[in-house]
């Protein structure tokens, strides 16, 4: 890969994409914030650039970052495992009052049908003892309305064009996130490294997450 041209030295012009439009920069490159994004054959790459302060000699001066830790990912948006809790803790406070623990999450994009949402795995506890208390429908689907207007705007923005559909939250049974690291350590993870991912694609995850959903919630507001 050799991108050793100065972007001052070349022509063009900056454009949003979403899976149904492109939108078209009218701002100076040099009055915006943007991640020029460079693409070979198996990798993409990315840099970080920032208005006017990172010029010398009228070039841009270019960090190499890599891939962004993008969690999730359905259209245009970019959720991160940052975006992600955020949004997680500003939902489980409605948890609080019903005396339960969220104690251990996951998420996927489900594109299984179009368009497709976002997946979170939920394992529950009662602070007050063992038996599991029945969880209210209302308040579930109150988190999940909550996490939505905690992501960020495109993330807003494409849910309100219906080009993502309502988040899902999956309550599995306790235990559940046993097994997803018993599943992981016979895939040759080490046990005393193994963190519950934020994110999962494996296909063989999913299906051990979903045999103990005993609760499906979706969000029945459009974010503002």
């Amino acid at each position: 890969m050799g991108f050793v041209t100065p972007l001052d030295k070349v022509d063009f012009e900056p454009l949003i994409h979403s899976c149904h439009n492109f939108y078209r920069f009218v701002t100076p490159l040099d009055k915006v914030d943007f991640e020029p994004l460079i693409h070979s054959c198996h990798n993409f790459y990315s840099w970080r650039y920032s208005s006017g302060d990172w010029f010398h000699n009228k070039t841009p001066q270019l960090q190499f970052v890599g891939r962004q830790n993008v969690s999730l990912s359905i259209d245009a948006e970019k959720t991160s495992e940052a975006d992600l809790l955020k949004a997680l803790i500003e939902a489980k406070i409605h948890l609080d009052p019903l005396g339960f623990i969220l104690t251990g999450y996951t998420s996927y994009g489900d594109t299984s049908s179009i368009p497709g949402h976002y997946v979170l795995f939920w394992e529950l506890m009662v602070k007050e003892g063992n038996n599991m208390k029945e969880l209210d429908p209302k308040i579930m689907v109150e988190c999940c309305s909550r996490m939505e207007e905690s992501l960020d705007y495109i993330y807003r923005l494409l849910r309100k064009e219906n080009a993502i559909a309502p988040l899902e939250i999956r309550v599995v049974k306790q235990g559940t996130f046993d097994a997803l690291m018993d599943y992981y350590v016979s895939q040759g993870t080490s046990m005393s490294q193994y963190k519950a991912p934020s994110c999962i694609r494996s296909k063989e995850a999913i299906k051990i997450l979903d045999s103990r959903v005993i609760g499906k919630f979706l969000s029945q507001k459009t974010p503002m």
